[in-house]
């Protein structure tokens, strides 16, 4: 990411902590990370230190690498995650505590950001230290392909024969235009002749997004469908209201921070690529 103007944000609900960004003549990006301080699993869980950084100071390091990228927001509804994001100059907003989805606190966000040369938003996870930037660019690509893809995700193909049944892990099945047919926790595509010579590549859905700003603002007044409900899968609202999912692919896979024995792990990778 390169260097720009600093631009502070003057809308009456944010509290603005600083910006950095990059214009360029190609196509660019804002990333978003929402940061909520509450999880039932891991409370506290944005400032949780790993290797003797809070964890959302390491996610927005990895995001700033990325070349796509002209500016990192971070989005939050606890005062203690702005001030983290002030101790290491990152830029953090306040956004309403209400917001059932990362994805409409990131619409919150682009509410209030006028529109110009980023009229695309990458709604990063702010559990993911690791995230690859080469991810993050190439989900932008994905996005820029065609001026009609107004919503992309990533996926990485699936290695491990068990995180086929797992329903923690999200599968994506896509049709010859490399949208999305479906996603679902259940093993898709499911082979019904295991004795015939066919060969399934199952893929996994990382939680990585892009959105023109049309389709983002547009996401919070969209109805939830039986599909979502059912598989409490966020995505499918697109589906179940008629929007297409461009889908692209990616080497890189993503090792999140859900629950304590996480950190230790995380921890661990991380050591481990300082030394390399």
């Amino acid at each position: 990411m390169r260097n720009y103007s600093n631009t502070v944000i003057g809308f009456p609900h944010f509290a603005a902590m600083g910006s950095i960004g990059a214009r360029r003549e190609i196509f660019m990006a804002i990333a978003v990370i929402p940061a909520r301080y509450s999880a039932t699993r891991l409370p506290g869980k944005p400032l949780v230190s790993l290797a003797g950084k809070p964890m959302i100071q390491r996610v927005w390091e990895r995001v700033r690498e990325a070349e796509r990228i002209t500016r990192v927001i971070i989005a939050t509804d606890d005062e203690r995650i702005l001030k983290a994001a002030a101790g290491f100059g990152g830029e953090a907003v306040m956004t309403r505590s209400e917001h059932r989805s990362g994805t409409e606190r990131v619409a919150e966000v682009a509410v209030h950001i006028a529109g110009g040369v980023e009229e695309v938003f990458v709604n990063v996870q702010g559990d993911e230290p690791l995230i690859e930037p080469e991810a993050i660019d190439t989900l932008v690509e994905a996005i820029e392909s065609e001026q009609g893809v107004s919503v992309a995700t990533l996926m990485v193909p699936i290695v491990k024969p068990a995180d086929i049944m797992d329903p923690n892990i999200v599968k994506v099945v896509l049709d010859f235009d490399g949208n999305a047919l479906y996603f679902s926790r259940a093993p898709i595509p499911w082979v019904r002749d295991r004795d015939a010579p066919v060969h399934a590549q199952h893929m996994k859905h990382l939680g990585l997004y892009a959105f023109r700003r049309a389709a983002l603002l547009d996401f919070p007044t969209l109805p939830v469908g039986d599909l979502e409900r059912i598989e409490q899968l966020e995505q499918l609202r697109w589906m179940e209201n008629g929007y297409k999912i461009r889908v692209a692919e990616t080497n890189h896979d993503s090792v999140s921070v859900d629950v304590p024995e996480d950190v230790t792990r995380v921890e661990q990778l991380l050591r481990k690529s300082q030394s390399a």
